[in-house]
C-alpha cells in the first residue's frame, strides 16, 4: 500500500503533516476499564476547561480552523471532527465507550486537539492519497447520511473517498472483526517533523499496548510526501 500527499495540499499549506500508524494482528474488543475511566475523566476535566474559555481558543482547534479556511471550507458550517467532539463535551454530552479502537481514536483526538481517523486496512482498496475534495467528493458517513466533501481534505483509495478530518465513511469503519488498521493523525502544521513522529509513535505504542499486534509509524510531509507500507 502506497500512501501519498497530493502536491496540491502542500502548495496551499507547505508545512502540512500527516501521521500514519499501520497496525497488524490487532484485537478490537470492549475497552478495558482503565481506558473507559481515562476517557471519562478526560472529558469531565475538559468540560470544566470549556467552561472557562471557548472551544475556538484551544490552540489545536484554532490552528485547524485556519487549515480548514486555507482549503476553502467554512469551519463554522463544517466543523472538523475534534471541534465537533469538544462542542459536544461542552454540553456535557459525553462520549460513551464504543470499542477499544474508537475509544483510543477519540482519546487521541481530544488529547492532541487534532482530527484523528482509524480505518480497517483490509477494506481499503489499493493506494491511498490525501487530497482536497471537489464538488463530486462524498460518501455515506458514520453519521448515517451522505456527506459532501467539497473543499475538505479527503483520504481516497482506488475505489474513492473513505475518510476525512470532517467525518469518516461507513465503508472502511473499524469493527470488532478488524485485525489490520490504518490510523491517521491530521497533525498541526506548526509541529516540526521530529515532534510529529514522536506523537505518532507514542500513540501507536499506547494503541498496541491495549489492542496487541504490531505497528509501523510514519509521517508524511513536504520532504517525504509518500511512503510504501509492505503488507
Amino acid at each position: 500500500m502506497k500512501l501519498n500527499l497530493d502536491p496540491a495540499v502542500l502548495e496551499i499549506v507547505p508545512a502540512f503533516k500527516l501521521g500514519l500508524n499501520h497496525y497488524t494482528k490487532i484485537t478490537v474488543a470492549e475497552s478495558p476499564q482503565m481506558l473507559k475511566g481515562r476517557l471519562q475523566l478526560f472529558q469531565e476535566l475538559l468540560f470544566f476547561d470549556l467552561d472557562d474559555k471557548p472551544v475556538t481558543d484551544f490552540p489545536g482547534i484554532k490552528e485547524w480552523r485556519e487549515v480548514w479556511k486555507s482549503f476553502g471550507a467554512n469551519p463554522s458550517r463544517h466543523r472538523h471532527s475534534t471541534e465537533a467532539l469538544m462542542r459536544r463535551i461542552a454540553k456535557q454530552n459525553y462520549l460513551s465507550s464504543f470499542h477499544s479502537a474508537v475509544d483510543l481514536n477519540n482519546f487521541f483526538s481530544l488529547q492532541y486537539e487534532i482530527p484523528v481517523g482509524i480505518y480497517d486496512a483490509d477494506k481499503i482498496i489499493g493506494n491511498v492519497t490525501l487530497t482536497i475534495g471537489n464538488k463530486d467528493s462524498g460518501y455515506d458517513g458514520l453519521n448515517g447520511r451522505f456527506n459532501s466533501l467539497e473543499n475538505i481534505l479527503v483520504l481516497s483509495d482506488d475505489e474513492g473517498p473513505f475518510g476525512s478530518p470532517y467525518i469518516d465513511s461507513a465503508r472502511t469503519a473499524v469493527t470488532e472483526e478488524t485485525t489490520n488498521a490504518l490510523h491517521v493523525f491530521f497533525l498541526r502544521p506548526s509541529m516540526d517533523s521530529t515532534e510529529a513522529l514522536q506523537l505518532t509513535t507514542a500513540s501507536g505504542k499506547m494503541f498496541t499496548e491495549i489492542s496487541g499486534g504490531d505497528v509501523q509509524a510514519f509521517v508524511l510531509h513536504e520532504d517525504q510526501p509518500s511512503i510504501t507500507i509492505e503488507e
